[in-house]
């Protein structure tokens, strides 16, 4: 045997490592090989902000750092930006969140990390809705849970329901479930009173609810609601990336029974020190950046307007409710049953870049395509153009 057959032996992944890939990113690889090729190209794949961060936050960040004192932080994040988030729960959801029990990441990623570690055992049943985002389900195999998908659909608004969940416990038990609201692919969101009922639900089945809340701020038909107003005893992840347009700058947030906090500081110490303090004083100084951030959301929803006004006429009619995010969900199946090769046709044939439904949902994920609208409207009324003569 020569040394690298030995070495290929030795150094192959884990089971636990060889996650599933993050189709969108391969997406984006894809799109900007095509622009660099010379392609015309419409990002509608990634759910990222096409506006730059608002300029009263890039000027807090330069300050901080002209002054030069960039260095670690506390674990669970700066004093004065776990103030001002606990001052927001007061001001936006009349909620009191003490200090204690906030602690700041390095965006949304890290509070998954940080909550799954902290709940959840080696074996540990966690239930997730389907479609969903699909960094939970890798993340939390690659952590050594199970991942029990419940199926959702128009009848219940795309949300995971008391029942369902009831029903799928009765199987075999639960120790967790996640839901977002609103939700990544679908852009639906849950009714407050939905809500209400899920996390009480779970509470009666000691079940532990994590709420994924990183699309606050992103809504269109109603105000968003988060699971704080009903319990203490559930885990809160937000992020400055979607609605504050930091996606770069790796910075969220999360809040946690009292019970947990101290456990999310010892993990927080050793797998990551503390988030960086330069995205901190961004992060505080984006609280006061509303009027630019209100102007920039009032594109979103133009953009929204745009789609489903657009995408029926050229030819995709079945779209899941867009209350919220900056998503549209369509189902593609009139095209094709396989949407992994209708997204490369795609953008091959008409430059328009976005993701395939296998990423979010193992069930019908074959017949959907996420777009993103978080890019500029006049790009929205182009891929509505290019689409609608492709598809004829």
């Amino acid at each position: 045997m020569t040394r690298q057959d030995l070495a290929r032996q030795i150094l192959h992944p884990t089971r636990r490592g060889s996650v599933a890939p993050f189709l969108v990113m391969d997406v984006m690889t894809a799109a900007a090989k095509a622009e660099a090729e010379g392609q015309s190209v419409i990002h509608m794949e990634v759910g990222q902000p096409a506006a730059p961060t608002p300029m009263s936050i890039r000027k807090a960040a330069a300050e901080a750092l002209m002054d030069g004192q960039i260095g670690y932080t506390l674990a669970l994040g700066t004093p004065e930006l776990r103030r001002r988030i606990a001052r927001h729960y007061a001001e936006t959801h009349g909620v009191e969140v003490p200090t204690g029990r906030i602690a700041v990441t390095m965006g949304s990623s890290s509070a998954f990390i940080l909550s799954f570690l902290a709940l959840f055992e080696h074996g540990a049943r966690v239930a997730i809705a389907s479609p969903g985002y699909p960094a939970y389900k890798n993340i939390l195999e690659a952590l050594g849970c199970e991942v029990v998908f419940i199926e959702t659909t128009a009848a219940t608004r795309w949300a995971v329901t008391p029942q369902m969940l009831a029903a799928e416990h009765a199987k075999k038990k639960l120790d967790g479930i996640l839901i977002a609201s609103p939700a990544n692919p679908t852009g639906t969101m849950m009714t407050p009173e939905a809500l209400k009922a899920l996390v009480e639900a779970s509470r009666d089945l000691g079940i532990r609810f994590i709420s994924d809340e990183i699309y606050h701020g992103l809504s269109y038909e109603m105000p968003c609601h988060t699971a704080l107003e009903t319990s203490d005893d559930v885990v809160v992840i937000n992020s400055f990336s979607k609605y504050y347009c930091m996606t770069g700058w790796r910075i969220g947030w999360m809040i946690v029974p009292e019970s947990l906090a101290r456990s999310v500081e010892c993990l927080a110490q050793n797998l990551f020190i503390s988030a960086p303090q330069l995205s901190q004083v961004a992060a505080l100084a984006a609280f006061g950046a509303t009027a630019e951030l209100e102007v920039i959301k009032a594109g979103y929803a133009a953009n929204r307007r745009v789609l489903l006004e657009g995408l029926p006429k050229a030819g995709l009619d079945r779209l899941l409710p867009v209350d919220g995010a900056f998503y549209v969900y369509a189902d593609v199946s009139r095209y094709t049953n396989d949407s992994l090769d209708f997204a490369r046709r795609m953008l091959a044939e008409t430059g328009i870049a976005a993701t395939p439904g296998p990423d979010f949902d193992p069930y019908g994920g074959m017949h959907a395509v996420r777009f993103s609208f978080a890019g500029s409207t006049a790009d929205m009324e182009e891929a509505v153009k290019r689409l609608g003569a492709w598809l004829r």
